[in-house]
């Protein structure tokens, strides 16, 4: 069973970076298209952002678009994404995965997630 660890949350100013990193523990998810999901207080987990297993295509959400950058290193086993621009709504526990069609989880098991605050 692959596991996943998130890291690089924290709490930042609206305009303001960060970027996260998910390691896995297996090289089973340098195989697969990775990305990324965030669960807001209240709300269903949703798609962010995901990138193909090579790293030659990405695709995000469009409320992300232009703002965050999904890359992987697949002799780390890591896939990161790079926030920028970051706004209140981007407030979230942010969650990685590998993925399927329809940008959908395929992992069961997700990890502990990694927390972003950004304050306004």
């Amino acid at each position: 069973q692959v596991q996943l660890v998130e890291s690089g949350g924290g709490l930042v100013e609206a305009g303001g970076s960060l970027r996260l990193s998910c390691a896995a523990s297996t090289r089973t998810f340098s195989s697969l298209s990775g990305g990324w999901f965030r669960q807001a207080p209240g709300k269903e987990r949703q798609f962010v952002a995901a990138i193909s297993r090579s790293g030659g295509s990405t695709n995000y959400a469009d409320s992300v678009k232009g703002r965050f950058t999904i890359s992987r290193d697949n002799t780390r086993n890591t896939v990161y994404l790079q926030m920028d621009s970051l706004k209140p709504e981007d407030t979230a526990v942010y969650y990685c995965n590998a993925v399927g069609a329809g940008n959908v989880a395929l992992f069961v098991s997700w990890g502990p997630g990694t927390q972003v605050t950004v304050s306004s």
